[in-house]
């Protein structure tokens, strides 16, 4: 909206919305008002109509009372904002009131000719009111979300002080108590950035956030252990190298974390994305078809240079020692048919111009179009290249070779082999360093681009880590610290491969169509929405260590990372099986995604993150899940009642192990259980089995869905009931006043908050 609609200029209601948590509470009342605004505009209504107009009124003032209450409570809470929370509440409240008033039925006359009522609708008063009403409302919602970043500010800065502590301390017990502190500064700071991270409405920064928590997440137990080895040998060079670079990459993204969350204006500025070529080649095609409606948008020279910079980019892969011979012959050739075909595009338009044509000529269109095919061309082969080396190098390093003669060498204090082995990992590390490099230029996406990015940091700052943890131990082979050390930083290392797998399937799944190119699953972890607003009583800092239920510790966290992990490759294996289904609204189809969710949630779990914050949500999570197996073995049971003896066999054979392991994860979670120790195996033994259960949905989905296909053609014609109940709204015929009521006027998901925002805008001019 160009203007405020309070008239106040310190508040601009055009304000870039960048949550989804005051996007999502604005839009049903956007919807609500302009509804409200935009009814047929005659001098009689129906009784009903007016009827509408008045529940619909009432109901804003309604929502506005309750949505009023909360941020004066949050206020309360939050003094510093008192005034300007208060101000803001008083006049949505007053917006509220004048919204009731009038579309009061009691204001409204009868007619004396045929006894219809007229409606005296103040249509300039209407408009007053709901713009000061958004403005307000809004205005309510960016102090509140102020708050959650002052609550995010304050938790880092804590962790910030904690952290000096330990890296000045001296003794093991004092690291101890303050090592303990900081954990649950941690788990804080986590909970309250993961619910921020996945408020974002800005993929580049979600993906940004998460990177920066997940280096937070695996450098807490390096530091634990990188902390006790220095502690234990004092005077060892590498183990203080070792852990000096452990809290200089903790500061380092505690100070990313914070850049993104005030607002981040600065964040894209402060580290540019590398040039892709995949943007490269988007641009070029893109310049090149704009020809089709203006033969002068762009110089010839201009186009050329276009295509000379990106082909300067495909170095990055013709100028690697690990392109073979063949491929980057392949690449140069690309190149080269890219300039001629570039070559003949310019010809043709220089002739089109000197015709004075006024749009593209047939020979014109033809270069557009080879010009096109040949840079798609380049395309696919620089993918087909930058995946292939990964998928290699993922399958050679999944043996784990060099950090296990690390380990070997290091305990038995063999300083020669530690060195031969550390040149082995330093030029595996190289390799995969480079290969991000590539994945980046071909990923499709700038979410992805950033991971990527991330995952060439993590192996080029891992990799110095683990050998200057090798060459401690090879200092002090009997040290079983040391020995921890190495094995904390090789986990760390072993895990971000599994995330380069990951990353490299959901690179080629946006290749491939597969998936939606602003998203990026892999860091984000957005499978549910994530509303970071304040509640009152509920997230202030000082009630979230009020918490009853336990939470896993550092060190707990750390153990379950590998199951957790599981949990999550399962889930994604699920979703890639699902999405295979022609009929997504399948029984099955929803049943087994519902399953992969929760799981999804449980691995969240076990990072610290995501809507599980106690062991006791997570096994509520798996009771929820175990009822949710069940259901699906119901709906196994329904589906093989359709197939012939062999076939229903083998799907009953799958579903009785289903049963039998959702039974048992049922019964897990219910058992009641005392102590620390009993409490973690409950976890331990809630996810195992969850792993198992995940296990079984991915075996049989593929199995159904091959059956299903077959059967199909001998299915109803009347197709689903949800399908049936769909046919049958889309006929009913739509009244006048059915527009007012209650289901159609909830504004959630059925358009955008900026295409009801520019309607309410255009009301300035009735």
């Amino acid at each position: 909206m160009a203007s405020s609609p309070c008239g106040n200029s310190n508040f601009d209601s055009g304000l870039e919305i960048k949550t989804r948590s005051v996007e999502q509470t604005l839009i049903p009342l956007v919807s609500q008002i302009t509804t409200l605004i935009n009814h047929k505009d005659k001098p009689k209504k129906s009784e009903r109509t007016l009827a509408a107009i008045h529940r619909v009124g009432q109901a804003v003032s309604v929502a506005v009372g309750r949505f009023v209450a909360v941020g004066e409570a949050i206020a309360a809470e939050n003094q510093e904002l008192k005034d300007e929370m208060g101000q803001a509440c008083f006049e949505a409240r007053r917006a509220g009131d004048a919204i009731a008033q009038l579309t009061d039925v009691g204001s409204t006359l009868p007619s004396q000719s045929d006894g219809r009522v007229t409606v005296f609708s103040d249509r300039t008063g209407m408009v007053k009111a709901a713009r000061l009403l958004l403005s307000s409302v809004t205005k309510v919602l960016v102090l509140a979300d102020r708050i959650v970043i002052k609550q995010i500010i304050t938790s880092r800065n804590k962790v910030l002080v904690t952290l000096d502590h330990l890296e000045r301390v001296s003794t093991f017990q004092e690291f101890v108590q303050i090592f303990s502190q900081f954990g649950n500064e941690m788990v804080e700071f986590a909970h309250l950035t993961g619910d921020r991270q996945n408020d974002l409405k800005d993929e580049k920064k979600k993906a940004r956030m998460a990177a920066a928590r997940a280096v937070l997440e695996k450098c807490t137990m390096m530091l634990l252990t990188a902390s006790k080895t220095c502690l234990r040998h004092p005077d060892c060079e590498s183990a203080r190298i070792n852990k000096d670079a452990v809290f200089h990459r903790m500061r380092c993204a505690l100070e990313q974390v914070i850049e993104i969350v005030t607002e981040a204006r600065s964040c894209g500025e402060n580290k540019i994305l590398p040039a892709s070529i995949y943007n490269g080649i988007r641009d070029f095609k893109s310049s090149v078809e704009s020809l089709r409606e203006n033969l002068h948008s762009l110089s010839p020279q201009s186009v050329g240079s276009q295509l000379e910079s990106l082909v300067e980019r495909t170095e990055d892969f013709t100028d690697s020692a690990y392109t073979s011979h063949e491929q980057r012959q392949a690449i140069l050739g690309l190149c080269q048919l890219a300039r001629q075909d570039t070559q003949q595009l310019v010809h043709a338009w220089v002739e089109a111009q000197s015709a004075n044509a006024k749009e593209s000529t047939e020979d014109m269109e033809v270069a557009i179009l080879k010009t096109c095919q040949s840079v798609n061309d380049l395309k696919r082969e620089l993918h087909k290249v930058a995946v292939g080396r990964a998928s290699d190098l993922l399958k050679v390093h999944g043996e784990q070779l060099p950090l296990r003669a690390l380990k070997a060498a290091g305990a038995e204090g063999n300083l020669e082999a530690v060195a031969e082995y550390s040149r082995t990992l330093t030029e595996q590390k190289e390799q995969l360093v480079e290969t991000c490099r590539l994945l980046c230029h071909v990923s499709g996406t700038e979410p992805l681009e950033i991971t990527c990015v991330h995952a060439e940091e993590t192996f080029h700052v891992i990799g110095p880590q683990i050998i200057s943890a090798a060459q401690t131990l090879a200092l002090h082979p009997s040290s079983k610290i040391a020995k921890e050390n190495l094995e904390v930083f090789c986990e760390a290392w072993e895990s971000q491969l599994c995330d380069m797998a990951l990353l490299l399937r959901e690179i080629n799944d946006v290749f491939e169509g597969r998936r939606d190119n602003h998203s990026n699953s892999l860091l984000l972890g957005d499978k549910r929405p994530y509303l970071s607003l304040p509640r009152p009583g509920k997230h202030s800092l000082t009630n979230l260590k009020t918490a009853k239920a336990v939470k896993l510790d550092a060190e707990e966290q750390m153990s379950m990372a590998k199951l957790g992990l599981e949990l999550r490759l399962l889930s994604s294996d699920v979703d890639t099986e699902v999405e295979k289904w022609e009929e997504q609204e399948h029984e099955i189809v929803r049943q087994s995604q519902s399953l992969a969710s929760m799981a999804y949630n449980m691995h969240l779990f076990t990072r610290g993150e995501g809507l599980l914050k106690t062991t006791l949500d997570l096994f509520h999570q798996a009771e929820v899940l175990s009822e949710e197996g069940l259901q699906l073995c119901s709906s196994l049971r329904t589906f093989s009642t359709q197939l012939v003896d062999e076939e229903k066999s083998a799907v009953m054979t799958e579903m009785e192990k289903l049963v039998a392991l959702c039974q048992q994860l049922q019964m897990g979670a219910k058992t009641p259980v005392q102590g620390k120790t009993a409490t973690f195996q409950k976890v331990d033994s809630c996810i195992q089995t969850t792993r198992s259960i995940l296990t079984v949905v991915v075996s049989i989905l593929p199995f159904c869905n091959k059956l299903n296909r077959k059967y199909k053609s001998e299915r109803s014609s009347l197709g689903s009931p949800q399908d049936w109940r769909e046919r049958q709204d889309a006929s009913t015929p739509v009244k006048e006043e059915g527009a007012l009521n209650s289901k159609n006027s909830n504004g959630f998901g059925v358009k955008s908050l900026e295409q009801h925002m520019a309607s309410l805008n255009l009301l300035e001019t009735k």
